[in-house]
């Protein structure tokens, strides 16, 4: 490689990664709690919570909505979803059917009695706060774009730093680490090995990062295009006043869906479906389809099925991305791997930054003697 295409893969390596080592680092350090964010709550909410008749029937679903309505008189329904492995019930409401996260009230209900579930409150908050500092930075989507922009430019620093590895080892044995030099060259050593070692899962983790910021973009991209030709017949109808059965809608879902499962609905004017009708949500059985989601559109006005789109692939790689960004697709083991990870890029990025300084450092001229000038 001519030293000029080094010099200019130098430049690309050093600047995309200064101006993202920030960002990635207040990542990285709140990605770590995120990744255990199961074990966590668990750990600090122990299952002490009981069904009030844990053989009895579950209460449909127009009843638990028309309940959870009523302690929260003046708003509307905007999401609904279940618990898998408990039989409960989560409502989110809001002012408007629209309304941002911060104007949601979220509350929990027994499927067996009605009542409210105590929240889990421990620890809640504090991991609440680092999901919305890892998501968005308490900016919304401007905050979302930036992150994503701050991850391109890591991987784009990824990349030229790979490119960069082959020059920088053609004098030494893959693996070397000059222990008896300067500590600016050991950690240079260490800087340049644990970043080739972890390049894959990097990569991995830094373009599902960025996919997932790009969530609302996808969604909104889906619902004009994707939904286009079952929206056209409501273009000019106004939001239904008065919804029709629930329950009904989704029977009627899951019933042509056969081998999926109910996952959420999202509720007229929400997010994640149109003014006109019921989103319904169902997702596969097997660990394999269990992120891939397919909605099914239920009119709100008449309960009329409206129909059903598989998802497309770029909103299916936005559902694979979630899992697989904080590894919860493979159990405590992966998760554990993730941590590891994480933590060795953590101090690539901070040995990164250390040489940067140092670097800086050693080019300013000593203080009496005057910047070094070649004879």
């Amino acid at each position: 490689m001519k030293s000029s295409t080094i010099r200019a893969w130098s430049q690309v390596h050093t600047w995309t990664s200064l101006v993202c080592t920030g960002f990635l680092l207040m990542l990285c350090l709140t990605g770590l709690p995120l990744i255990f964010h199961d074990e966590i709550d668990d750990a600090l909410n122990p299952a002490t919570w009981e069904a009030a008749h844990p053989d009895g029937p579950l209460l449909d679903l127009d009843a638990l909505l028309a309940g959870a309505l009523a302690q929260r008189p003046g708003e509307v329904p905007i999401f609904m979803s279940f618990d898998i492995d408990r039989p409960v019930v989560n409502v989110t409401t809001g002012p408007t059917a629209d309304a941002p996260g911060s104007a949601m009230h979220f509350a929990s209900f027994d499927r067996t009695s009605g009542a409210l579930v105590p929240p889990a409150d421990v620890g809640g908050a504090v991991m609440d706060f680092l999901l919305q500092l890892h998501t968005d930075m308490f900016l919304g989507l401007p905050g979302m774009l930036v992150l994503g922009a701050m991850g391109t430019l890591f991987v784009a620093a990824i990349v030229s730093g790979v490119v960069l590895y082959a020059p920088f080892m053609r004098k030494l044995e893959f693996g070397t680490v000059r222990r008896g030099q300067s500590t600016r060259l050991k950690w240079l050593d260490y800087h340049n090995l644990l970043g080739v070692v972890t390049v894959a899962w990097v990569i991995v983790v830094g373009l599902t990062g960025v996919m997932n910021t790009l969530a609302t973009p996808i969604i909104d991209n889906w619902k004009t295009h994707e939904l286009a030709d079952l929206v056209a017949p409501y273009a000019d109808a106004p939001q239904p006043a008065v919804y029709a059965s629930l329950d009904a809608a989704v029977n009627r879902a899951v019933a042509e869906a056969p081998g999926m499962e109910l996952q959420f609905v999202a509720f007229p004017g929400s997010g994640f479906s149109t003014d006109y009708h019921y989103a319904i949500f169902l997702h596969g059985q097997t660990p394999l389809t269990e992120h891939i989601i397919a909605p099914a559109l239920v009119s709100a006005d008449d309960g009329s099925f409206a129909g059903m789109r598989e998802m497309p692939w770029y909103v299916k790689a936005l559902s694979l991305s979630g899992p697989l960004h904080f590894g919860d697709y493979g159990g405590l083991f992966l998760k554990m791997v993730w941590a590891v990870l994480d933590v060795i890029t953590i101090i690539v990025l901070a040995s990164g930054l250390y040489l940067w300084v140092a670097r800086v450092r050693a080019k300013r001229p000593v203080a009496g003697r005057g910047p070094v000038t070649s004879a």
